[in-house]
């Protein structure tokens, strides 16, 4: 099995730092998609009660005979959730598991930081529901928001992330505080005939793409690709036979202001 690096998460999971993401994804497509990808050796799915495929993504992990405690699943609970706690319990048995590895608020409305819905969050967690709780799409202020009312950091924070969105800055603070970094849409927001993604692509032997999920990973970023068509599922899962060295990266980190 391939080896993909892991984040070490406070609720005690690990969280491999690159996951099959299946936003936009429905029905057979969906279940067929996530099939593939734990076939080929993923053992992390991301998903959300908005996507309505839930339902999908658990029956393709009971169908695909990979234990269920090998693989990391999240999925996310809308802030305009009337009742969040039946939201999760319905994600529970849609996923037809028994605990996330991951429960996260999925965005912010306004400049609310959902305090109320994050108590529920740690209710969760503290009931075995959820490994470990987090953010999407939160900005530090409001993460900071929502320690100040209730003493607890989420682990994660999932963002729209890609080397032409790089903040340093904005790395940094996550490291520091010990939150993890989750991406999405870095192939949506990447141009991949970049000449620096190229060149650095053609000294490796691999796709510009693997080289844009490859600098997730030495970042200690998560990346969360999707894709429906098998050929690319398998490529974008084939990143560990090679590292960028810090030049590259630099030089990859440097398409932010480049852009």
């Amino acid at each position: 099995m391939t080896q993909i690096p892991a984040a070490n998460l406070p609720g005690g999971g690990s969280m491999p730092l690159l996951g099959f993401g299946t936003w936009q994804i429905t029905g057979s497509e969906c279940y067929d998609a996530v099939r593939t990808a734990l076939d080929v050796g993923y053992r992390h799915l991301d998903t959300a009660h908005v996507y309505r495929n839930e339902e999908e993504v658990g029956r393709a992990l009971a169908d695909s005979g990979v234990p269920r405690d090998e693989v990391f699943v999240t999925t996310k609970v809308p802030p305009g959730a009337k009742d969040p706690r039946k939201t999760l319990d319905e994600s529970l048995t849609k996923l037809r598991t028994d605990r996330l590895d991951l429960w996260l608020i999925h965005w912010t409305e306004g400049e609310s930081a959902h305090e109320d819905l994050w108590g529920v969050l740690l209710e969760a967690q503290k009931a075995g529901q959820a490994r470990d709780v987090g953010v999407s799409n939160y900005s530090p202020d409001q993460i900071d928001r929502l320690v100040d009312a209730t003493g607890q950091q989420p682990a994660v924070n999932q963002i729209e992330w890609a080397p032409t969105l790089f903040d340093a800055e904005l790395a940094r603070w996550h490291e520091q505080r010990g939150i993890v970094l989750e991406g999405y849409s870095a192939l949506k927001n990447t141009n991949l005939d970049d000449p620096v993604l190229r060149e650095i692509a053609d000294a490796h032997g691999v796709t510009p793409a693997q080289v844009l999920l490859r600098w997730h990973l030495d970042h200690g970023f998560v990346a969360i690709p999707k894709s429906v068509t098998p050929e690319r599922i398998e490529a974008n899962f084939a990143v560990t036979g090679f590292s960028l060295d810090e030049d590259e990266l630099h030089r990859i980190d440097g398409l932010a202001s480049d852009g």
